[in-house]
């Protein structure tokens, strides 16, 4: 390994008065840019606004620190959150020097460059050279060896969520010794701190880190080891950051022992896209970086080389309303421009139609289906659009995601909604045959394979003979009898119960929902939403059997990543890109801002939610559109929906506001009737959906309901009720489901 300590190669640095002639990497910068890549001495703030070059600025700083010779690349530490990022400034700043540059050991990313210098000095912290970096695989298998050995119930205390407390600690540069007490009970009753330096111990004998020591091991060699320290504070003279509103605290404090011996610290970044402070992004840290640094040299970016007028507009006058904010006013010299669309439709299909048919305009008018993006808030929101998608044969590319019906809680739900329909489905039947875990080991599915092949029968077929037999386990025998009795009385529901009411019986009843809502991680969450949204789904067709051929063939239907294709994503998923125009669906109350950030974060979570519709905004070049739905399907049942407030707050003067019906102005419950029901929309239009259900139902009574609109009730049997509905033909429903007219 190369002593990144050895100065004999490095001559003394040129200054930049030996320059002569201005070089041509200035050409084409505004005053502010060139502002920001001369100000090379001292600590400087670069409050680069979204689209306003601040790419162009780091790499030409970058450039002009070699090309003035104030530095040579071994003396630059220039960091930046992707491998894909450091390798793409490398490349400009050597189209901008005119030759190729070559090491530079500090560029790269935090942990990149962290590792780097943690192999030199590895026996510092109890390490060798050659230790291993673990994946998030290794570290969950490594702990549950550890949760095994001190008796904790790893079903109770899943694994995956000790991970997550480890990380979050690591991401705060908390060694185990250094967390709160309080949070040390957030784990299997107190244990989570113990477990957390047995894990460290283990790894050392391993010779092992992971990802989070990178960063928290060289911040302890650094205050340990104060030579070691002033060696990188003798080499290192100049310091960039990218990004640097996502950093956490364990990167705050790596950068800021670095930067303490000279100030010569370059920070580049936006407080106003600052939307990840669910994995430990502190925006605290780009505030205070005056008083981090006193002295400091702010410069802030604000023309916009990306957006219209109206879009800066509409995205400016919406984050003004967050408190937490230095402050800037983007503007922009590209004129003319349509004003920011705001529309109301009736629910999540009908957002998914308005969508659609505009992408097909659009398209008819030569617009490329790559320059249109739709950005969720949450994944579960991704179906709808993929549905009509397909429906159309618009293509599709899902960005940073998979497609709704290949997620794999949304192949677990339809494994068993498979067997229930279809008991021969032998690959159904072994995904979920022990998911949840319920004491089915490897040999008990192996016994269960073996009679099948031996009797050419279904796996559903051989696993009922084998309960009637000893050889499974008694522990083994029961669970497999008690799952196999669940899918008879399943099965005996299909004819009457609606097949959603019953997917969410089985869901319920298997334990697969209260699977993932004992799962604490980051995840679980997103996977019961989109369990929530797999049952809204189902409501569209007429049996159980119609919906599996509809999954089966949308599965069939995949399509490859290349190609002229819209772009679905997440609003995470979309901050660093552009396009021509942006749908932006889903703006309501609880869904954005999402109510579980509010729960969790209060008045912090809100303004990283707002700051989250900023980015939104400002990744549309020419237009954009905001949707809300006056009702949602949660969990099979309608909710009614109010406008987020973030609609509200979106300046008059950059937006059109439209709406079907005035639904912008509804604030009471309201009840989306089906698609094939559309024309009868008027006589269930008043009725309130949530309100308690009336007794005594009877035969020749008039009733609404939700999906099939109003009816008369020809027959009763106990709760189940026989409706020859006006336009839906003679249904059987749940007498829940319906309300008197």
């Amino acid at each position: 390994m190369s002593d990144p300590f050895d100065l004999s190669e490095i001559p003394d640095p040129l200054t930049a008065a030996t320059q002569t002639a201005a070089p041509t990497y200035f050409d084409g910068l505004n005053p502010e840019q060139r502002e920001a890549v001369e100000a090379t001495e001292g600590p400087v703030l670069v409050l680069a606004g979204a689209g306003t070059g601040k790419t162009r600025v780091l790499t030409t700083r970058l450039a002009h620190l070699l090309h003035t010779q104030r530095a040579w690349p071994r003396e630059l530490l220039c960091v930046t959150f992707t491998n894909k990022a450091a390798n793409e400034m490398k490349r400009r700043v050597e189209g901008l020097v005119g030759q190729v540059v070559e090491g530079m050991p500090f560029l790269g990313t935090f942990h990149s460059v962290a590792a780097r210098m943690l192999r030199y000095d590895a026996e510092l912290v109890g390490l060798k050279p050659d230790f291993i970096i673990i994946d998030t695989d290794d570290q969950v298998r490594l702990l549950k060896q550890l949760i095994a050995a001190e008796r904790i119930d790893e079903k109770r205390w899943p694994a995956r969520v000790l991970a997550g407390h480890i990380d979050s600690w690591k991401n705060r540069g908390l060694t185990p010794g250094k967390v709160p007490e309080s949070e040390t009970w957030a784990y299997a009753d107190g244990k989570g701190a113990t477990l957390y330096a047995a894990y460290q111990e283990r790894l050392k004998v391993q010779n092992a880190a992971d990802f989070g020591d990178l960063l928290l091991y060289t911040i302890e060699m650094f205050k340990a080891h104060p030579d070691v320290l002033a060696k990188y504070h003798q080499r290192i003279k100049y310091i960039l950051v990218d990004e640097y509103q996502d950093t956490n605290v364990a990167q705050y404090l790596w950068l800021r022992l670095l930067a303490k011996a000279h100030t010569n610290v370059c920070c580049v970044g936006d407080e106003d896209q600052s939307i990840y402070g669910w994995r430990g992004a502190e925006v605290g840290n780009i505030l205070r970086f005056e008083k981090d640094f006193p002295g400091a040299k702010v410069v802030r970016l604000e023309r916009n080389y990306r957006s219209t007028q109206h879009i800066l507009g509409a995205a400016s006058g919406l984050i003004a309303n967050n408190s937490q904010r230095l402050g800037k006013t983007l503007w922009t010299s590209i004129e003319g421009g349509d004003k920011v669309v705001v529309r109301g439709v009736w629910d999540g299909s009908e957002e998914a139609r308005v969508v659609a048919e505009k992408i097909d305009q659009l398209h008819g008018g030569n617009h490329a289906l790559n320059e249109i993006a739709i950005l969720v808030r949450a994944s579960f929101q991704t179906r709808e659009f993929e549905e009509r998608f397909n429906l159309l044969g618009i293509p599709y590319r899902l960005v940073g995601g998979v497609r709704f019906y290949e997620r794999q809680e949304i192949r677990d739900a339809i494994g068993y909604l498979r067997v229930v329909a279809r008991p021969d489905s032998d690959l159904a039947f072994e995904r979920i045959v022990n998911l949840p875990k319920r004491g089915l080991g490897d040999k008990s599915v192996h016994l269960v394979h073996q009679l099948a092949r031996a009797d050419q029968i279904p796996l559903t077929r051989a696993a009922k003979i084998l309960i009637e037999t000893d050889e499974l386990r008694p522990q083994a025998r029961k669970s497999l009898a008690d799952l196999m009795n669940s899918f008879e009385r399943w099965r005996a529901l299909l004819k009457d119960v609606l097949h959603p009411e019953l997917a969410e019986i089985i869901l319920d009843e298997s334990g697969y929902i209260g699977m993932w809502q004992n799962d604490k991680s980051v995840n679980a969450p997103g996977r019961l939403e989109n369990l929530g949204e797999l049952i809204h789904a189902m409501a569209e067709f007429e049996n159980m059997d119609e919906f599996l051929d509809h999954v089966s063939l949308v599965l069939d239907n995949e399509q490859g990543a290349n190609g002229d294709m819209v772009n679905v994503m997440t609003l995470h998923s979309a901050k660093g890109l552009e396009f021509q125009t942006v749908f932006l669906p889903g703006w309501e109350e609880e869904l954005f801002p999402h109510q579980r950030a509010l729960d969790e974060g209060g008045d912090a979570a809100l303004e990283e939610e707002r700051r989250l519709a900023y980015v939104g905004l400002t990744r549309a070049r020419e237009r954009a559109m905001v949707l809300f739905a006056a009702n949602r399907q949660v969990y099979g049942s309608w909710r009614a929906s109010v406008p987020s407030g973030f609609v509200d707050e979106l300046p008059d003067a950059h937006v059109v506001r439209t709406s079907d019906q005035g639904l912008y102005q509804r604030t009471r419950p309201l009840a989306p009737p089906s698609p094939k029901t559309q024309r009868v929309r008027h006589d269930i239009d008043d009725f309130d959906f949530n309100q308690d259900v009336e007794e005594g139902l009877g035969p020749g009574d008039q009733v609404a309901h939700p999906k099939f609109g109003t009816g008369r009730i020809v027959a009763v049997d106990g709760n189940k009720l026989e409706i020859d509905f006006k336009n839906g033909g003679r249904k059987k429903v749940i007498a829940s489901f319906v309300h008197p007219l």
